[in-house]
C-alpha cells in the first residue's frame, strides 16, 4: 500500500483547489485503485468527486469496490443514476455489481437497472438480487467459461475462446449437460495432452466440489480452506450451474465478519471506521457502557 505523507496531500489539495486536471490526472496515473481509495480517506467529499471525476470509467468501478461502504454511499448518492449504471456496472462482475446495488434504496436500484445497456447483465443483476446476502447464492458471480460434456476438443476450445474474451480472470472451466446440471471440471491440461477428443466427457474431472445457492458464507470459507480452492461452482436445488464464487469473494467476507465481531468484543454497536470521529466511536458504545454500568450496579447491590 503506499504511503501518502502529509506534504504529498497538501500538494494535491493545492492541485484540487485549483482545478488544476492535468496536473491532477498526472497524480492519479500510477495509483493502484486500493492506492486511490486510500487517498480519499485524507479527503472530503468534494475533494474526492473532484478526482473520481477525472478517473476513466473502469478505475471509477475499481476504486468503488475498494471504498468502504460509508465513502462509496457518499460518491454514489452524488452521481446520477445513468452515470452510476454506465460509468460503473457495465464495468463489474455481477456479484461485485449486486454488491453496490444492494447498498441503494430500491427506488435507486430500478433506475439504474433501466439504464443498463446490457439486458443480459441487467437480467443477472436482477436474479441475483433474489438471494440473501448472506448465502453463496448471494456471493456469487455469473461470469465463468461453461462446456458441453458432449462437444469435441475442437469446439470446446473454440466456445472457450468466445467466453473467454469478457472474462478478467479464468479459474476453472466447467462442464454441463444438456440441462445445465454441473457434470464436471475441465482441465486445461487435458487440451494438450488430448487435442482430439471425441467428447470431452471422457477426460473431464468428475464430481467437483460444489454448494448449492442457500449454503451460508460461513460453510463457504471452511470448504475453501479444506479443499484448497480459488473458485468454487454454485448449484441449484436441482444441480444446474448457477454461478460461481472466487476465493478474493469469500477473503473478502470473512475479514468484513471478523471486523464484526471485533467490534462486538469492544462493545461497538454500529459499523465504526478508525477515522471516525470521537462522538461517533462514543455513541457506537454507549448501549453496551449502560449495560455494563448497570449490571455493575446490581453487582454492587448485591
Amino acid at each position: 500500500m503506499k504511503e501518502f505523507n502529509p506534504e504529498y496531500l497538501d500538494r494535491l489539495k493545492y492541485i484540487i483547489s485549483e482545478h488544476d486536471e492535468a496536473e491532477a490526472r498526472k497524480e492519479l496515473a500510477d495509483l493502484h485503485p486500493a492506492d486511490i481509495a486510500e487517498l480519499y480517506q485524507d479527503l472530503d467529499l468534494e475533494e474526492a468527486e473532484f478526482l473520481y471525476r477525472l478517473l476513466d470509467d473502469e478505475t471509477k468501478a475499481d476504486v468503488l469496490m475498494e471504498l468502504d461502504e460509508d465513502d462509496r454511499h457518499k460518491l454514489l448518492s452524488a452521481m446520477p443514476a445513468e452515470d452510476i449504471a454506465r460509468q460503473v456496472i457495465d464495468h463489474l462482475d455481477t456479484d461485485d455489481a449486486v454488491d453496490i446495488i444492494q447498498e441503494l434504496d430500491e427506488e435507486d436500484r430500478d433506475e439504474i437497472l433501466s439504464h443498463i445497456d446490457d439486458v443480459e447483465q441487467a437480467g443477472d443483476i436482477i436474479d441475483l438480487l433474489k438471494y440473501d446476502e448472506d448465502t453463496a447464492g448471494g456471493l456469487m458471480g455469473t461470469e465463468m467459461i461453461v462446456v458441453n460434456e458432449n462437444w469435441s476438443m475442437p469446439q470446446c476450445v473454440q466456445e472457450m475462446r468466445k467466453q473467454a474474451e469478457d472474462l478478467d480472470e479464468i479459474y476453472y472451466v466447467y462442464v454441463v449437460d444438456n440441462d445445465y446440471k454441473l457434470r464436471g471440471v475441465f482441465p486445461l491440461k487435458k487440451m494438450i495432452t488430448h487435442p482430439s477428443v471425441s467428447k470431452i466427457k471422457h477426460v473431464m474431472e468428475t464430481d467437483p466440489v460444489s454448494v448449492k445457492t442457500d449454503t451460508p458464507i460461513d460453510d463457504l470459507t471452511l470448504d475453501f480452506e479444506k479443499y484448497d480452492l480459488v473458485a468454487m461452482p454454485v448449484v441449484d436445488s436441482i444441480g444446474r450451474l448457477v454461478g460461481q464464487i472466487t476465493v478474493d469473494d469469500v477473503m473478502d467476507e470473512a475479514r468484513e465478519q471478523s471486523e464484526r465481531d471485533y467490534q462486538l468484543a469492544s462493545g461497538l454497536s454500529g459499523d465504526v471506521e478508525s477515522d471516525d470521529t470521537l462522538f461517533h466511536q462514543t455513541r457506537a458504545r454507549l448501549p453496551w457502557l449502560l449495560i455494563g454500568m448497570l449490571g455493575g450496579i446490581g453487582n454492587s447491590l448485591i
